[in-house]
């Protein structure tokens, strides 16, 4: 087939537990890869044209959040290190050692309510089967334990069902708002007090600002939707890459068929080797019309006294974590506008070297939670959001992303995101609080953050 390049080979890496079958794609379609792993587990991630899909598990790690004696973040690394005690990745390279994909819960202890069943404190799987896009073209790579010498059968008959079209590019211009919203109305949209709620929340964290107790809490809120027959996740997905070539796209089902999918703005931590980088994302406005009037909300953006405290309020505690873990630390001089499909944001960039002994679980775990999805100071801010909001966050907000075994790595929020399954869909979007803040403007700020992904559940509705 002239979309393949047939020279399949085993990956001869000595002294290793696992193997690694390779095949080489012309370009490959991650909708159509996913779609054969249905039932079990499989995933997404990426960002534009650089995207990973994986399905099946060769390991699994959770974790329940009822173990105080080791912290998730803790219990993940070991586990995953007795996993991999066998791995030698001799000639290999980066690319060639397996990843962990998965997530945490944004609190230490989930509710763990029906909407996040199969969502513990920690998981993460070991995959399979992976499809990784990106500047060297499109592989195939499949994983069997070194005791299965037969393990890589199959892959060549998987290569040869993945046709050449991806679909629909992912968008690459900046024009605001792709295309419609689904009417809202034309859903079962549960909870009408929302908003009359929403005011309260907002009220407490401005009387707690007032007092002195925070400089800033992150509150969200939820939107529950009954769509008029089942959506297909991975139409959704498709639809979140199309509209969101900027933001990092997850979806995940872990266990069973209930799915958990986003488009991130941020990244929380990024390491390959020693290079670490992260984003300070915070401080918002719509897109506009047209070009000139995008531009005129962006300057106000810019220009906006309280949506510059509160991006400086998460940058400031973001280098005061990563200060003694970092050295040659270099960050923005002042953030810049971050375009994304529906709204715009400030942004600025954090680099530096980690120390030895750093590694991408270790980063992640003393940075999470940020100012940008929780508040400061950390502690009186988890406190007012385990008051005044009455849902479980689950892994909304929670870290999620990807690690390997030399302790390289991806993890951003897991924001503007759905939890569900069939037709019934919980939807997250949430909006920093800070003195000065208007609750109706932050509703409307975090109606607009539930656009993303409400306009890709709407794309997945099976009409036929």
């Amino acid at each position: 087939m002239p979309d393949l390049d047939l020279n399949l080979e085993r990956a001869s890496l000595e002294r290793s537990f696992l193997s690694r079958w390779d095949l080489r794609l012309v370009m490959g379609d991650p909708a159509k890869f996913l779609r054969r792993f249905a039932g079990g587990p499989r995933g997404f991630w990426g960002r534009g044209d650089r995207w990973v899909a994986w399905g099946g598990a060769l390991a699994r790690i959770g974790v329940s959040g009822h173990d105080l004696s080791e912290s998730r973040f803790g219990q993940v690394r070991r586990r995953s290190r007795e996993l991999l005690a066998g791995w030698a990745d001799g000639e290999a390279g980066a690319l060639a050692r397996p990843r962990f994909f998965g997530g945490f819960s944004f609190l230490d202890e989930p509710g763990g309510n029906g909407h996040w069943s199969g969502f513990p404190a920690a998981a993460f799987v070991l995959p399979r089967v992976v499809l990784s896009s990106g500047p060297g073209g499109t592989w195939l790579t499949s994983w069997a334990p070194e005791s299965d010498p037969d393990g890589g059968e199959g892959i060549r008959e998987l290569a040869e069902s993945l046709l050449r079209t991806n679909g629909a590019p992912p968008r690459t211009d900046l024009d605001p708002v792709p295309g419609p919203v689904p009417e809202v109305e034309r859903l079962q949209v549960t909870d009408p007090g929302a908003l009359r709620r929403w005011r309260t929340a907002v009220r407490s964290v401005l009387s707690a600002a007032a007092d002195g107790a925070v400089e800033k809490a992150v509150l969200s809120r939820i939107l529950d939707a009954h769509f008029p027959s089942p959506l297909d996740p991975l139409r959704v997905l498709s639809a979140l890459r199309r509209e969101n070539p900027r933001a990092h796209v997850f979806f995940m089902e872990l266990q069973g068929e209930r799915a958990f999918m986003g488009a991130a703005p941020e990244v929380l931590a990024e390491l390959r080797g020693r290079h670490f980088q992260a984003t300070a994302v915070a401080g918002s406005a719509g897109r506009g019309a047209d070009r000139d009037h995008d531009r005129l909300l962006a300057r106000h953006l810019m220009e906006s006294p309280k949506d510059r405290v509160e991006h400086s309020l998460t940058e400031e505690e973001m280098i005061e974590v990563l200060e003694p873990r970092l050295t040659e630390m270099k960050v923005d001089s002042a953030p810049r506008i971050l375009r994304l499909a529906r709204i715009q944001h400030l942004e600025s960039v954090i680099q530096g070297r980690a120390v030895e002994g750093e590694d991408v679980l270790s980063l992640v775990e003393a940075l999470h939670p940020t100012p940008a999805v929780c508040g400061r100071p950390r502690d009186e801010a988890l406190r007012l959001i385990r008051e005044v909001e009455p849902f479980d966050r689950g892994w909304y907000a929670g870290p999620v992303g990807w690690f390997d075994g030399a302790g390289d790595g991806d993890f951003v929020p897991a924001l503007r995101s759905a939890v569900g399954s069939g037709r019934r869909w919980r939807l997250f979007a949430g909006a920093g609080i800070v003195p000065g803040s208007d609750p109706e403007a932050e509703w409307d700020e975090t109606t607009l953050k539930f656009e993303p992904a409400l306009a890709a559940l709407g794309a997945g509705v099976d009409e036929g």
